[in-house]
This record gives C-alpha cells, structure tokens and sequence, in this order.
C-alpha cells in the first residue's frame, strides 16, 4: 500500500536509528522529516505538520515523554509511536498516558515499525465506526462522531484520536463484549495479535477523562480474561 503524501516526523538522536527508519520508509513513499532533540521536534511538528510521529522517549534535553505531553496539551491529535530502548515498562505506560498511540521496543523489527506505521496512518483517514449515527447519546456522556467531539455533563472532553475511536467503537455496540485482539484490529488496523499494553492503557486513560469514578466504571467495563464492553 503506498503512503501516497503522507509526511513523517522522526525524532531520534540516535543517528543510525534515524538512518534505518528512513530507508524502511522510502519504499512506502512516505516522506520522512527527522531530527534528534525534542526541542526541534516540537519546532517541526509545527512548520511541518506530520501526519503521524515517531518519538524516541530517550532524548538529551527535553524527553520524549515531555514532547508527547506538550504536543497533545497544543491540541496535536496526529498518532504518536513511541520508541524506547529500555526493558522496563514504566515508561512506556507513562507514554500511553499522556497520549501516545502506541509503541515500539528497541531493538525493534523494521517490517514490524512499518506495519504499524501503515495501520496507524490507515486507520486515521477513515471513520471510527461503521455505525450510520452520527451521535450518541447516554446519561451524562455525549459522543458526536460527526464532529469527533465528546462531552460529559455538558463539558467537552479532549481526546486524542486513537482514544476517541476506541470510544466510539465500544459505544457503538453497548453491551457487547469485545476482545482486546478485536480492539486492536478495528482501531489500531493490526491485522495479526501482538504482544501489547495499548489497549488496557487507552482504557485507563478514557475512564479518567469521561467515567463519572475511574475506580467505579459507569461506562466501559472489563471482562476478565477477554477484553471489554461499553454498558451505556
């Protein structure tokens, strides 16, 4: 599938890294702007406006954990996949929190960086439900799919888009229980399971913005050893 004039910003201090990405890239026609400190990086997202962004969490000066927070708080709402070379995971589910779309783990396969590339910049032109509503309403949560707006108690809830497409699939079929591996076809676009964190952090993150108590769910509940279902 060809990247036709999709732009992608690299931020990456590690220049061989950056090297690899670029030459993984090429082949999908996806134009690759790069640099190596978060400082530029946020310069260049604004001068460039990228369609997804590649974010190395281990940057000298400003992390990339402290360019994913100040992007989303300036209303960026392009995917965000975040790079990291360490074992732990505290980081990683620090970076979902603050709104990244997903990671990848270095040393990383090339195919793999670009299939979810393609699935992240896939699923971010089209809509997030096949539903024909244009709006759903329930107690104290409105989700204009129309607008891509969501509100709860009558106040607007910002949302990255990763988390306003999950949040409309799952509200899109109330009570039915839907699996994480399901989850993550329909809105991340990966069409075989992986090994993954993103969707249980999505989840944590979507209950602290629109759930009344992110302790004591109203609205998106779990089912143990499966996934997940919107009760509405």
């Amino acid at each position: 599938m060809s990247g036709g004039n999709k732009t992608i910003l690299l931020v990456e201090d590690d220049q061989a890294t950056r090297d690899i990405v670029r030459l993984a890239c090429e082949p999908q026609h996806y134009t690759v702007v790069e640099t190596g400190t978060g400082l530029e990086g946020l310069e260049m997202a604004q001068q460039t406006s990228p369609d997804l962004i590649i974010l190395d969490i281990n940057l000298p000066g400003m992390s990339g954990l402290d360019v994913c927070r100040k992007l989303r708080a300036d209303g960026y709402k392009v995917p965000i996949i975040m790079l990291t070379a360490k074992s732990d995971t505290i980081d990683v589910v620090v970076g979902l929190e603050l709104g990244a779309d997903d990671y990848v783990v270095k040393p990383f396969e090339v195919r793999e960086l670009v299939a979810r590339v393609g699935a992240h910049l896939r699923r971010s032109d089209v809509a997030p439900t096949d539903q024909l509503k244009e709006r759903f309403e329930f107690p104290g949560l409105t989700i204009d799919l129309r607008r891509r707006q969501v509100y709860r108690d009558g106040e607007e809830v910002q949302l990255t888009l990763t988390e306003f497409n999950l949040l409309a699939l799952l509200a899109s079929r109330p009570g039915q229980v839907m699996s994480r591996a399901e989850l993550l076809r329909r809105v991340w676009g990966y069409e075989v399971e992986i090994e993954t964190r993103t969707v249980d952090a999505h989840v944590y993150r979507l209950r602290r913005k629109i759930e009344p108590s992110a302790d004591r769910p109203s609205y998106i509940h779990s089912v143990p050893g499966i996934g997940y279902r919107f009760a509405g």
